[in-house]
């Protein structure tokens, strides 16, 4: 990650992510407000996440991002709301009482062994076959999950079987700054 972001930038950039929402879900727009903060400018991932009464609503990223970050904040924040299969698109009734968090990530990292991944400090992505999934740091922290647990959701996140980490996965570590 090349820097931690103020607290201004971070009221910023979760301010630009609740309008680009409403924007979109309200009149159908695609947010068009720039940004010249040059920490919000650089090209680095990020997902959003948005929960209503504290459960989970939609989360969507992405790792890399040929478009300045808080562009790809907007981005996110309004596929979060629309495009997670897991869910219905928001609605204008949704709009009240959301939460959104916002995960600025750090590069992927390669490692060769579980001993390389830190609980409560990274996030993890397994590639196994044509399986993908990625959970993000505080996801085992709100868990309370061990290593292991942490490794065998991810796996089941990328439709793998809970194991499927222990032989011919490709883990990957990140780290993310939380703003919420």
């Amino acid at each position: 990650m090349s820097q931690n972001l103020t607290l201004t930038e971070k009221k910023k950039l979760l301010s630009l992510a609740r309008e680009a929402i409403i924007d979109y879900i309200r009149e159908g727009n695609l947010p068009h407000r720039l940004e010249t903060a040059p920490s919000l400018q650089g090209q680095q991932g990020c997902f959003v996440t948005i929960k209503m009464n504290g459960t989970l609503r939609g989360c969507i990223g992405s790792f890399v991002s040929d478009k300045p970050l808080y562009r790809l904040v907007q981005d996110m924040a309004i596929s979060a709301a629309t495009r997670d299969p897991r869910f219905y698109p928001m609605k204008p009734a949704d709009l009240e009482g959301f939460s959104i968090e916002i995960s600025v990530l750090g590069p992927l990292e390669k490692i060769s062994s579980p001993e390389g991944i830190k609980v409560g400090t990274h996030g993890i992505y397994i590639e196994k076959n044509s399986c993908r999934g990625v959970l993000l740091p505080q996801v085992a922290v709100e868990y309370n999950w061990d290593k292991d647990t942490f490794l065998s959701q991810t796996c089941l996140k990328a439709g793998l079987k809970p194991d499927d980490w222990k032989e011919g996965a490709d883990l990957y570590v990140f780290s993310a700054q939380i703003i919420s």
